[in-house]
């Protein structure tokens, strides 16, 4: 099994529809795909140019706890996106972002780490692009940026192993620590930072 590496963004459940179109907006601005219209918990309605499990029929989550979508995001170009497209990757284009995809999107309205809060997970499909999300200053940039314009608490690099993982953004501000570590012993002193929701 090759590596699985991510970033997770956690918010709270009123914030998901926001973090949804803020996603969006990352993607190329023409596709191949038909538009797919979501249904979230709460009744918000949103249409994203993504699918779900490789299909364009409409999602309704209302009564589920995750959704499943396969996006290709844009990304500012920055070393290591250069040397991914000069080896083999998609060529930047003219407005200087490269297209990564798939990058796939967990949305689960309970977390793992905070029944309370939701999470947005957005993982690469390929160890190549894992090792690409590691490297990249301006991915990491793009999902902590993310995290902040959606309303977010928190948001982890995350390695999928089950290893250390690093917060990359908390409470309004960049940082990095590592899960375990000095500053968070476990997750739980983590989400002991966050604002109840």
């Amino acid at each position: 099994m090759g590596l699985i590496y991510g970033y997770d963004i956690y918010l709270r459940p009123q914030n998901v529809a926001r973090a949804l179109a803020n996603l969006a907006e990352l993607a190329p601005p023409t596709r191949a795909v038909p538009p797919l219209g979501v249904t979230l918990p709460g009744g918000d309605r949103l249409v994203l140019p993504f699918t779900s499990h490789f299909k364009s029929e409409p999602v309704d989550c209302s009564l589920s706890g995750t959704i499943e979508l396969d996006t290709s995001l844009m990304f500012d170009v920055d070393d290591a996106l250069r040397e991914y497209a000069q080896t083999g990757g998609p060529e930047p284009e003219a407005d200087g972002r490269i297209q990564i995809g798939y990058v796939y999107a967990t949305i689960r309205f309970e977390s793992f780490l905070h029944p309370g809060y939701a999470s947005v997970e957005c993982w690469a499909a390929t160890s190549r692009m894992s090792r690409l999300f590691a490297r990249s200053t301006n991915i990491r940039k793009a999902f902590t940026d993310l995290t902040a314009v959606s309303g977010g608490v928190c948001c982890l690099f995350d390695t999928g192993d089950g290893g250390p993982e690093q917060v990359c953004w908390l409470n309004g501000e960049t940082i990095k620590e590592m899960v375990p570590g000095p500053r968070f012993p476990d997750q739980r002193a983590l989400v002991a930072t966050w604002s109840a929701p």
